[in-house]
C-alpha cells in the first residue's frame, strides 16, 4: 500500500486484511474539512467491502448496506456555500462480518442532525436534498395528492436563493431514492407515508401569522398553507390553528393558556417542523437498521466513520462548535493511537527511539468539556430562569479570558467568542445558543399530531414517552442528541425527568464519549481528505490551503513517525506459528525467541527494518508483507511439487493403460483389413477376366452386323449418286448453251445504254464545273481571300517582310487620305456615267423609231408622254418613300446614339465597379496572406519545439546508450584470474577519449563484440525498444538516401547517353534547318507566281469601270503588292546572309567536338569568373575529347590528375543538365509562340469571314470594304511583327559580340597555358602521362595532417583545450576555424573516409566534453560558439549560391569542390540545439536559487514592505540562505553570462535568444512563487515587482537587447504586479483588469485577487462578488486552465547564417595548442 498512490480502496484492503488476520475489529476513521470528500470516500470504502467479501446469504446484503447511502444522502446532505453535498449529520455504520469474513449484516449510528437547515439556509445554500426531489417530481401521478410546487414556492425551499445544483438532476435522484427504499424493504404505503409528511413540513412552512397586538397573533381563516398540512398530517385544523397561536403554562396549582406574539408563534412553527423532520430522520435509520440487521452471529465488524468536517463560516453558531468540538475529540484519538500509545508501547518494550513532539490538542478539549468549562456553563445558563446569550458570553469572558491561552475577544463584538482550534481560529456568535442547547417545542402541538388519523404520524412520537439514555439510543441505531423534550403537565419521576431534560450538548458530549470508547476498542486506519479549493472549482488546486489542512491534522508528524517507526508487531510465539514453513529443522530451538531472531536474520538481511522488545517483534513498513509473501511462495512450491508427482504418476498409468489398448485394437483392425484387401482382389481379378470375355464377344458381333449393313448401303447409295451426276452435267451443259447467247444481247444492250448516260452526265458536270468555276474566279476577283488563303503558310515569312513602323504609318495615313478622295471622285463619276447611259438610250430609241416609223411618230410620242407623267408619278412616289425611310433611318441613328451612350455608362459603372471590387479583393487577399503568413510562422515555430524536444529526447536516450556501452566495455576488461595485469601508466584518460572513434573506425568488429556483451549484461527493455524504434528510422532513412543516390545515378547515365547522340542530334537538327530554308524558298517562288495570277486576274475578269488599270482602287491594290514583293526580295537577302553565317559557325565549331554547340559554351563562359576557371575548364575540355583508350589512372604517381578529370567530368555533367533544362524551358516557350500563332491564325480566319461578308455588299462597297480590312489587319501585324524583329536582331548581334569575345579570351588563354609544352608532347598526348604545371601559391587556406594524427588533433583542439585561456588570447572560434582548414585539404585531396572520420571524431569528442563538464557554463557556451561557427564555415564554403553572396572572391576559391557535406551540416544543426538546450539547463540551475529572493523577498526599495500582512502564518523557508541573493546579484549573474558569451564569439543573434530565455526563466519562476504565497500578493509587493522588473529592462538597454524579445516574456509578471496595484471594487475596474491582463490566464487572474492581502487599513480584500465578475467576464476567453507557467519550456532555437569575413589564409594557429604536426597548404 505504501508503494502506490494513495486510494481509498488501498485503505479499505488494509482494514479487510488485518480483519482476517488479526481477527481484530477495525475501524476506518474518514476526516477532512466540509467539502473534501468524506461521504464520498465512506461511500467507495463501503463498495470495497460489498465487492470483495460478498454476502453470506442470497439476500444481497451488500446491495442494501450500498443502498443506504442514496436514502441517508437525500434525508441527511444539503448543499452548502463550500460543498454541493455537504453531509449534515455524522454516522458511524458497523458492517459485520462472520467467520469467513462475508457480510452478515450492518448497524448505523447517526450523529447531530442539523435541524436549524429544515427552517433557513443561508444565502447560495439549500434545504436538505429530499424536499427538491419531492418539488421535482411533483407532477407524478402518485403525488398529485401532495400538491406540491416547484421550490421557489416554499419558505423552507427558497431562502438560499439557489433551488438548483449544476449537472445534478433532482428528478432522477428522487427515482433512485425510492429504488434504494424498495431495496431496503420499505414498502410503498411508507414511502408515501414519508413523503406525505415531508410535504406537510414544507406545507407548514407557508403558514403565516398576522398580529393581533404585541402579545398576540392569529391566522387567517380557511389559510390554505394549513389547511394542505391539516389534511395531510390527518389532524384537526381548529386545534392545531389554536396551538400554533397559543401555549399552556402549569404550575404548581393551576394550569392556563396565554396568547403568543407573531414572533414567538413563528418560531413555535419553525421548532414544530424542526422536530417532526427530526423524528422522521430517526424513524427511518431505524428502518434501515431494521432492514441490515443479521440473525447470524456477528463474529467481527469493520466500523466507517463519516462525521463531519471541521467548518468555519462568516457566522458559525450551536452546530458549528459541535461539529469542531467532534473533530477535537477525533483529532484527540488520533494523535493518542498514532503519537502517545505507539510511542509508549516503543519505551515499554525498550527498542531505541527518540520522541517525536507533535500538537496535543487535550487544551482545547479541556476548554470544551472540563469542569467550569464552555458546555458547564452552558448548561447552567440553560437551567437560569432568566439567562440569556449575553449573560452567557459574559461568564464565558470572566472565567476564561486571558487566562485560557486557546480563549479570544473579538476586538469588535461582545457576544462573540474565539477559539483556537487545531485546524484554524473560529470566531462563535453566541446568538442562539441557549435555545439550539435547549431544542424545546410546545407539548400541546404534539398531542396535536398524537391524535392524527394518519397512522404513521403517531408511530414517530410513540418512544417520547420512553426515557432513553444516551447508550441505548445507540444500539438502534438513532441519537439521543436529536431526541427534543417536550414540557409536560405533569412532572415524571426520579431519574427519567432528568434524562428527559438533558441539554443537546450534554447528550452530544456523552454520544462522543461512547464513539471514542467504540473506536478505541478497534485497530483504527485514518483517511485524510484534502479539500483541494474554497471555491468548488474543479481542477484547482490550491496548494498552501493544502498544506494547511495538512499541518493541522498531524500529517507531518504521521509521515515522520511512519517513516522512524514500526507499525507492524508479532509475539514470538505467534511469529513462530506463522512462519514455521520457513524454517529449517535445524533452526527450531527450545528457545523461540532465539529461534524467532536467528530466522530473522536469515530472511531479512537489513536490522533497521526490525526490532526485537521483551515480548514482540517490530517490524518497519512493507515487511510484513515480504514475510507473507515468502511464507506463500514456500507453501505454493511445496503445493506445486506435491501436485507434480501426483499428477505424473497419474498421466504415467493411464498412458500405459491406454497404449496397452491401442496396441490391442490396432492388431485386430489391421488384421481384418488385410483379410478384406485379399478379398477385394479377387473378387476383382474374376470380374476383370469375365468383363474383358463378354465385352470380346459383344463388340465382334456388333461389328458383324454393321459391317454387312454398311455394304448394303453403299451400293445402293453409289448408283444413286451416279445417276443424278449424269443428270446434273446433261443440263448444266445446256444451260451454259442458253446463257452464251442471252448474256451476250444483254452486254451488248447495257453497254449501249451506259454509253448514252456517261456522255450526257459528263456534259451536265462539265457544265456546272464550269460555272462554279466562273463563280470562284469572279469571286477572287473581287476580292483578296484567294490572296490570303494562299499565304496562310507563310504568315511567319510575311511577318519578316515587313519594314520599319514609322513608315508603315505613314502609308498607312496617305492610303487613307487617298483612298477617302477615291470614294469622292468615284461617286461623282458613277453619278454622271448614269445619267450618260440614260440619255443615250433615250436618243437611240428616238433614233431608230424615226428611222423605222416615221408615220407613228406622234403615236409614239403621246405613248412616251403617257409613260413620262407614269414615271413622274413613279418618281414623286419613290422621292416620297426616300423621304420617310430617311426619317427613319434619322429616328434609328439617333436611338442608337442614345443607346450607346447609355451603354458606355453602364460600361463605365461597371469598370468602377471592378476596379474597387479589384481593390478589396486585393486588400483582403493581403489581410489573409499576413494572417496565414502569422499562422505558418506559429506552425514553423511548433514545429521547430516539436522537433528539438525529439532531438533532447534523442540524445538524452543517445548519453544513455554511451552510459550502457561504457558499463559493458568495463565488463568485458574486468581481468580474469589468469590473465595478465596492464600496463599501470596506461592512461585510462586516453582509452576513454579513443573509444568512440575506434569504434567508428572499426566496424568491422562490433558485431564481434556485442554478443558477449549481450549475453553477460541485461538490458534495459524500454532502452531497448526505443534503440530499435531509433533504429529502424534510420534504416528507413537509409532506404530513402539510397533510392536518391539510385535516382541520381540514372540521370547521370542517362545525360552521358544524351552527351553520346548529341552530335548526331546537332547534324540532324542542321539537316533540318537546310530543309527548312529550301522549302521557304520554294514557298517565295509559289507566292512571286501566284502574285502574279492575281494581277492578271484583276486586269482581266474586274469590272471595267472600277479595275481599270486607271482606277485609283487599281492603283491602290497595285502599290500594296509592289511593296510587299520587294520586303519580300530584301528579306530574301537577309535569310541567305544569315545561312551563311551559321553554316561558317557549325564549321568553326565541329572541329572542336565540345559537349554540345556555340550556346552551351557561351553559358559555360559566361559562369567562369577569371582566367584561371577558363583555362581549367579548356583543358578539361580537352581531355575529354581525347581518346579513352589511355589509362586515366596512371596519368601520375599519385593521381592527381585522375582526380582532375573527375572533377571535370562532374562538371561537365552538371553544365549537361543544365542546359537540358535551358532546353526544355526553350521548348516551353517555343509550345508558347505556337499557341500565339495558332491564335493568329483564327483571328485572321476572322478577319476573313468578315472580308466574305462585305463580299455580300454592293459592288460599288465591296472592293472598299475589303481593302479598308484588310490595311487594317496587315498594318496591326506589321507593328507588333517588327517590334518582335527588331529585339531578336538586338539578341542575335549582342550574343555575336560576346562570342567573339569569349572565343578570343579562350584563344588568349589557351596560348598562356600551352607556353610551357612542347609540340612533340602535344603529339604524343595520347599516349604519355600529362604533367601540368601549377603556379605556386603562398598559403590556400586548408591544414595538412596525416591520418594517424587524428586523435591527437581532436584531444588537443576539443577535449584538452581549456575555454577560458581560449576565449582570453585568441581569435574567437578558432577551433572551429582549424577544424574546417584541415576538412577543407582532406576534400582538396578527395579522401571521403578522412572527411567522414574527422567529422565524427569531431562530433563524439563535443559530445564527451559536454558531457564531462557539462555543468560549466563557459564549456557549454564556449562549445556551443563554435560548433555554430563550425556549423557556419560548412555552409560558406559549400560553393552554394545562397551562402555566397556575402564571400569575397579569394573566400570563393576556398571553396569544397568533392563533396557535399550538407548531411553533416544537419548532424552539427542537431547537436548545436542539443547544446543550446544543455546551456540554458546549466543557467536555469543558476539563476534558480537567486529569482525567488531577489525578484521578489528582497526590498530593493526599502521601506515599502515594511508591514506585514495580518493573519498569516510565518513562513519557513527550504533553503537557508536564500535570502543572500539581491536583485543586483541576478544582475551580476546576467552581465557575467553576457560577457561570457561574448568573449566566445557567439552569434548575436544566438545571444538574444538565449537572454530570452533567460528572461523567461526569471519570469515564470517568479509568477509561479507569486502565485502560491498568500504573503507576497500586497499593494507594496506589486511596487516592488515593477521596480525590479525596471531594472531588467534597464539592464537590456544598456546591453542593446531591447528588440531580443526578452521583454516580452516578462509580460506576464507585469500585468500581475498591475493586477496588485490597481483599483479591484466597480464594473469599471473588472473591465479594465480584463483588458490589462490578457497575457495572464483566467485561472492566474483569480488566484491573484484570491490571494491579495491588505497590508494596512487603507486597503481592503477583493471581495466575492467582484472575483465572480471577473470570472464570468473572462469565461469566454480561450486560454490554459493551467495554474502556474511550464518555468520548463524552451523557446525554439533558430542558428542564422552568419557568415564570416576572416580569410582563412590570414589564420595562425598558437604554438600553446600543441598542434606542431600540422602543416600549412
Amino acid at each position: 500500500m505504501g508503494d502506490m498512490d494513495p486510494h481509498i480502496f488501498a485503505v479499505a484492503e488494509e482494514a479487510y486484511k488485518q480483519m482476517a488476520r488479526d481477527e481484530r475489529n477495525q475501524s476506518i476513521i474518514v476526516s477532512g474539512e466540509s467539502g473534501a470528500g468524506k461521504t464520498v470516500s465512506a461511500k467507495y470504502a463501503m463498495r470495497y467491502f460489498a465487492t470483495v467479501s460478498g454476502s453470506a446469504s442470497e439476500a444481497n446484503v451488500e446491495e442494501k448496506v450500498l443502498a443506504s447511502n442514496p436514502i441517508m444522502e437525500s434525508i441527511g446532505n444539503a448543499k452548502t456555500t463550500r460543498n454541493d453535498n455537504s453531509s449534515r449529520f455524522g454516522k458511524y455504520i458497523e458492517i459485520g462480518f462472520d467467520k469467513r469474513y462475508r457480510i452478515i449484516g450492518a448497524n448505523m449510528r447517526t450523529y447531530l442532525l442539523e435541524k436549524s437547515r429544515v427552517v433557513f439556509q443561508a444565502e447560495e445554500e439549500r434545504n436538505y436534498h429530499i424536499f427538491y426531489q419531492l418539488c421535482a417530481s411533483a407532477k407524478l401521478p402518485e403525488f398529485k395528492m401532495l400538491r406540491l410546487e416547484n421550490a421557489e414556492s416554499f419558505h423552507y425551499t427558497k431562502q438560499g436563493g439557489s433551488p438548483m445544483i449544476e449537472g445534478v438532476d433532482d428528478a432522477k435522484e428522487m427515482a433512485h431514492t425510492r429504488q434504494a427504499c424498495t431495496l431496503l424493504g420499505i414498502s410503498e404505503s411508507y414511502q408515501m407515508g414519508i413523503f406525505r409528511i415531508l410535504a406537510g413540513i414544507l406545507h407548514l412552512g407557508n403558514v403565516g401569522f398576522a398580529s393581533r397586538d404585541s402579545d398576540s397573533c392569529t391566522i387567517p381563516p380557511k389559510h390554505e398553507p394549513l389547511t394542505i398540512f391539516c389534511d395531510l398530517m390527518g389532524v384537526d385544523y381548529e386545534e392545531m390553528c389554536h396551538w400554533l397561536c397559543h401555549r399552556k403554562l402549569a404550575t404548581a396549582t393551576e394550569t392556563y393558556i396565554k396568547p403568543i406574539s407573531k414572533l414567538q408563534a413563528t418560531n413555535a412553527r419553525d421548532a414544530l417542523a424542526k422536530h417532526i423532520y427530526a423524528k422522521l430522520f430517526n424513524w427511518i435509520v431505524d428502518h434501515v437498521n431494521q432492514a441490515l440487521h443479521s440473525a447470524v452471529k456477528q463474529h467481527s465488524f469493520i466500523g466507517v466513520l463519516d462525521i463531519y468536517g471541521f467548518e468555519t463560516f462568516e457566522i458559525n453558531s450551536f452546530e458549528q462548535f459541535c461539529i469542531n468540538y467532534a473533530n477535537e475529540k477525533l483529532q484527540q484519538q488520533f494523535n493518542m493511537h498514532v503519537f502517545k500509545l505507539e510511542q509508549e508501547e516503543y519505551m515499554k518494550e525498550q527498542i531505541p527511539w527518540t520522541l517525536i513532539d507533535f500538537y496535543d490538542n487535550q487544551p482545547c478539549i479541556n476548554l470544551i468539556e472540563s469542569k467550569l468549562g464552555i458546555l458547564d456553563l452552558l448548561d447552567e445558563e440553560c437551567k437560569m430562569p432568566k439567562g440569556t446569550d449575553d449573560t452567557w458570553a459574559q461568564k464565558l469572558y470572566n472565567t476564561h479570558l486571558n487566562k485560557c491561552a486557546l480563549f479570544e475577544k473579538p476586538r469588535m463584538s461582545n457576544k462573540a467568542f474565539i477559539i483556537k482550534h487545531f485546524a484554524d481560529k473560529v470566531e462563535y456568535q453566541c446568538e442562539g445558543f441557549l435555545e439550539k442547547n435547549k431544542d424545546t417545542v410546545f407539548e400541546e402541538q404534539i398531542k396535536v399530531l398524537k391524535s392524527s388519523k394518519f397512522k404513521m404520524l403517531p408511530e414517530l412520537f410513540q418512544d417520547d414517552e420512553k426515557a432513553i439514555s444516551p447508550t441505548s439510543a445507540t444500539s438502534s441505531g438513532r441519537t439521543p442528541l436529536t431526541r427534543v423534550p417536550v414540557k409536560p403537565t405533569k412532572g415524571r419521576p426520579g431519574q427519567t425527568a432528568k434524562e428527559h431534560k438533558k441539554t443537546v450538548g450534554h447528550q452530544f458530549r456523552n454520544s462522543l464519549h461512547l464513539l471514542m470508547e467504540t473506536l478505541n476498542a478497534t485497530t483504527p486506519h485514518y483517511v485524510r481528505c484534502i479539500k483541494p479549493n474554497d471555491f468548488k472549482f474543479p481542477f484547482t488546486f490550491d496548494e498552501k490551503r493544502a498544506v494547511q489542512q495538512l499541518r493541522a491534522c498531524g500529517v507531518l508528524e504521521t509521515i515522520r513517525i511512519s517513516a522512524a517507526g514500526f507499525p507492524s508487531r508479532w509475539t514470538y510465539q505467534e511469529f513462530f506459528s506463522r512462519y514455521r514453513v520457513l524454517m529449517k529443522q535445524k533452526d527450531v530451538l527450545g528457545d523461540r525467541k532465539q529461534t524467532c531472531k536467528n530466522v530473522l536474520e536469515k530472511l531479512i538481511l537489513d536490522k533497521d527494518k526490525y526490532q526485537f522488545g521483551k515480548t514482540k517483534i517490530f517490524f518497519r513498513a512493507g515487511q510484513v508483507a515480504y514475510l507473507e509473501k515468502l511464507r506463500a511462495d514456500k507453501l505454493r512450491a511445496a503445493c506445486i511439487r506435491i501436485q507434480k508427482t501426483i499428477r505424473g504418476w497419474l498421466l504415467r498409468k493411464r498412458y500405459l493403460c491406454m497404449q496397452r489398448a491401442a496396441i490391442t485394437v490396432q492388431r485386430y483392425v489391421r488384421g481384418y483389413q488385410a483379410r478384406c484387401y485379399a478379398k477385394f482382389l479377387r473378387r476383382t481379378k474374376a470380374a476383370t477376366t469375365i468383363q474383358k470375355y463378354w465385352r470380346m464377344y459383344v463388340v465382334r458381333r456388333r461389328y458383324k452386323i454393321r459391317r454387312a449393313a454398311t455394304i448394303v448401303i453403299q451400293s445402293y447409295l453409289r448408283g444413286y449418286l451416279t445417276r443424278n451426276r449424269y443428270r446434273k452435267i446433261l443440263r448444266e451443259h445446256k444451260a451454259v448453251i442458253i446463257q452464251k447467247r442471252v448474256r451476250g444481247w444483254l452486254a451488248r444492250t447495257h453497254y449501249k445504254r451506259t454509253m448514252k448516260a456517261i456522255v450526257y452526265l459528263q456534259c451536265c458536270f462539265r457544265r456546272m464545273m464550269a460555272k462554279r468555276e466562273l463563280k470562284k474566279l469572279k469571286i477572287e476577283a473581287r476580292s483578296v481571300e484567294r490572296y490570303k488563303k494562299l499565304h496562310i503558310g507563310m504568315e511567319n515569312k510575311i511577318m519578316q517582310l515587313q519594314r520599319k513602323v514609322d513608315e508603315q504609318n505613314k502609308d498607312y495615313k496617305c492610303l487613307m487620305e487617298k483612298l477617302t478622295n477615291l470614294e469622292g471622285v468615284y461617286n461623282s463619276e458613277t453619278e454622271k456615267l448614269r445619267n450618260d447611259v440614260e440619255r443615250l438610250q433615250l436618243s437611240e430609241e428616238e433614233a431608230k423609231v424615226a428611222t423605222g416609223r416615221v408615220l407613228s411618230l406622234q403615236e409614239e410620242i403621246a405613248k412616251l408622254r403617257k409613260d413620262l407623267e407614269q414615271t413622274r408619278s413613279e418618281k414623286k412616289s419613290i422621292e416620297e418613300r426616300a423621304d420617310k425611310y430617311k426619317q427613319e433611318t434619322d429616328q434609328l441613328v439617333s436611338n442608337l446614339k442614345e443607346e450607346n451612350t447609355l451603354l458606355k455608362q453602364e460600361k463605365e459603372t461597371l469598370n468602377h465597379r471592378i476596379v474597387e471590387q479589384a481593390k478589396e479583393m486585393t486588400e483582403t487577399m493581403e489581410r489573409k496572406l499576413v494572417e496565414e503568413t502569422k499562422q505558418l510562422e506559429l506552425d514553423l515555430n511548433d514545429e521547430r519545439l516539436r522537433y528539438q524536444n525529439l532531438l533532447n529526447e534523442f540524445s538524452r536516450l543517445e548519453e544513455r546508450y554511451d552510459d550502457l556501452k561504457e558499463e559493458m566495455t568495463l565488463m568485458l576488461n574486468v581481468p580474469k584470474p589468469g590473465h595478465k595485469r596492464t600496463d599501470s601508466t596506461h592512461s585510462s584518460n586516453e582509452s576513454e577519449y579513443t573509444f568512440s572513434s575506434e569504434f567508428a573506425e572499426t566496424e568491422d568488429i562490433a558485431p564481434r563484440t556485442e554478443e558477449p556483451i549481450e549475453k553477460k549484461v541485461p538490458l534495459d527493455m524500454s532502452l531497448f525498444l526505443k534503440l530499435q524504434k531509433r533504429v529502424t528510422e534510420l534504416e528507413q532513412e537509409k532506404q530513402l538516401m539510397q533510392d536518391e543516390l539510385d535516382r541520381k545515378e540514372e540521370q547521370v547515365f542517362r545525360s552521358k547517353a544524351k552527351e553520346e547522340e548529341r552530335p548526331q542530334i546537332r547534324g540532324a537538327e542542321l539537316e533540318y534547318e537546310s530543309l527548312k530554308r529550301q522549302e521557304l524558298e520554294s514557298e517565295n517562288k509559289k507566292l512571286k507566281s501566284e502574285l502574279n495570277e492575281l494581277r492578271k486576274a484583276l486586269s482581266e475578269k474586274s469590272a471595267p469601270e472600277v479595275t481599270a488599270p486607271g482606277a485609283p482602287a487599281y492603283r491602290v491594290l497595285m502599290e500594296q503588292l509592289t511593296s510587299v514583293s520587294e520586303e519580300l526580295d530584301v528579306r530574301k537577302e537577309e535569310v541567305l546572309i544569315l545561312r551563311s553565317q551559321l553554316v561558317s559557325q557549325k564549321e568553326a565549331i565541329q572541329p572542336k567536338n565540345t559537349m554540345t554547340d556555340s550556346t552551351i559554351l557561351l553559358e559555360d563562359v559566361q559562369k567562369m569568373k577569371d582566367k584561371g576557371e577558363i583555362a581549367q575548364a579548356y583543358i578539361g575540355l580537352k581531355e575529354t575529347n581525347r581518346s579513352s583508350t589511355m589509362d586515366y589512372q596512371e596519368l601520375n604517381e599519385d593521381g592527381e590528375l585522375w582526380l582532375v578529370y573527375e572533377g571535370l567530368k562532374q562538371a561537365n555533367r552538371l553544365l549537361e543538365s543544365q542546359l537540358q533544362s535551358q532546353k526544355r524551358s526553350h521548348e516551353n516557350e517555343a509550345e508558347a509562340l505556337r499557341g500565339e500563332i495558332q491564335s493568329l491564325k483564327e483571328e485572321n480566319n476572322r478577319q476573313q469571314q468578315l472580308l466574305a461578308q462585305n463580299l455580300q455588299l454592293p459592288p460599288e462597297a465591296r472592293i472598299e470594304a475589303s481593302l479598308q480590312h484588310e490595311i487594317t489587319r496587315l498594318t496591326n501585324e506589321n507593328l507588333d511583327l517588327m517590334e518582335q524583329l527588331e529585339k531578336q536582331d538586338k539578341t542575335v548581334r549582342k550574343l555575336k559580340k560576346q562570342l567573339k569575345v569569349f572565343a578570343k579570351k579562350i584563344g588568349e588563354l589557351e596560348v598562356g597555358q600551352m607556353e610551357n609544352i612542347s609540340p612533340g608532347q602535344i603529339i604524343d598526348e595520347p599516349i604519355r602521362p600529362v604533367n601540368i604545371p601549377r603556379k605556386e601559391k603562398d598559403f590556400q587556406g586548408m591544414l595538412e595532417y596525416k591520418r594517424e594524427d587524428e586523435q591527437r588533433l581532436v584531444k588537443s583542439l576539443i577535449l584538452e583545450l581549456k575555454p577560458r585561456g581560449v576565449a582570453v588570447n585568441l581569435i574567437p572560434g578558432l577551433p572551429a576555424y582549424i577544424l574546417f582548414m584541415c576538412v577543407r585539404h582532406a576534400d582538396y585531396l578527395n579522401d571521403d573516409q578522412k572527411v567522414r572520420s574527422l567529422l565524427t571524431s569531431t562530433i563524439n569528442s563535443i559530445k564527451k566534453v559536454l558531457k564531462k563538464r557539462g555543468d560549466d557554463f563557459e564549456t557549454v557556451s564556449f562549445w556551443l560558439s563554435n560548433t555554430c561557427r563550425f556549423l557556419h564555415c560548412l555552409k560558406q564554403y559549400s560553393g552554394e549560391e545562397g551562402f555566397m553572396k556575402h564571400n569575397t572572391s579569394r573566400q570563393n576559391e576556398h571553396c569544397l569542390t568533392n563533396f557535399d557535406l550538407a548531411e553533416y551540416r544537419q548532424v552539427l544543426s542537431d547537436l548545436a540545439i542539443q547544446i543550446y538546450q544543455q546551456l540554458v539547463r546549466v543557467l536555469e540551475n543558476i539563476l534558480q536559487p537567486m529569482i525567488v529572493s531577489g525578484m521578489l523577498e528582497h526590498e530593493t526599495i526599502q521601506g515599502v514592505s515594511g508591514v506585514k500582512p495580518t493573519g498569516l502564518r510565518k513562513r519557513t523557508s527550504s533553503i537557508a540562505d536564500e535570502g543572500t541573493y539581491t536583485l543586483d546579484s541576478i544582475l551580476r549573474q546576467l552581465n557575467s553570462f553576457h560577457s561570457v558569451m561574448c568573449q566566445h564569439g557567439m552569434d548575436p543573434e544566438l545571444i538574444k535568444q538565449v537572454v530570452k530565455q533567460m528572461f523567461y526563466i526569471v519570469g515564470a519562476i517568479t509568477l509561479n512563487n507569486l502565485l502560491l504565497r498568500k504573503d507576497m500578493c500586497s499593494w507594496s509587493k506589486g511596487m516592488q515587482i515593477r521596480y525590479n522588473v525596471s531594472q531588467l529592462e534597464e539592464w537590456l538597454r544598456d546591453k542593446n537587447l531591447m528588440n531580443s524579445g526578452a521583454k516580452e516574456t516578462l509580460e506576464p509578471l507585469i500585468q500581475a504586479a498591475q493586477l496588485l496595484q490597481v483599483k479591484k471594487k466597480t464594473d469599471d475596474d473588472a473591465e479594465a483588469i480584463c483588458s490589462m491582463c490578457n497575457a495572464l490566464t483566467t485561472a492566474q487572474i483569480v488566484k491573484v485577487l484570491n490571494l491579495y492581502t491588505p497590508v494596512n487599513e487603507f486597503e481592503e480584500r477583493v471581495s466575492v462578488s467582484f472575483i465572480r465578475t471577473i470570472q464570468m467576464r473572462l469565461r469566454d476567453r480561450k486560454d490554459s486552465p493551467q495554474l502556474l507557467m511550464d518555468a520548463k519550456h524552451i523557446f525554439p532555437v533558430t542558428f542564422p547564417f552568419n557568415p564570416s569575413s576572416l580569410a582563412l589564409e590570414t589564420i595562425q594557429i598558437p604554438a600553446s595548442l600543441g598542434l606542431g604536426f600540422i602543416a600549412r597548404v
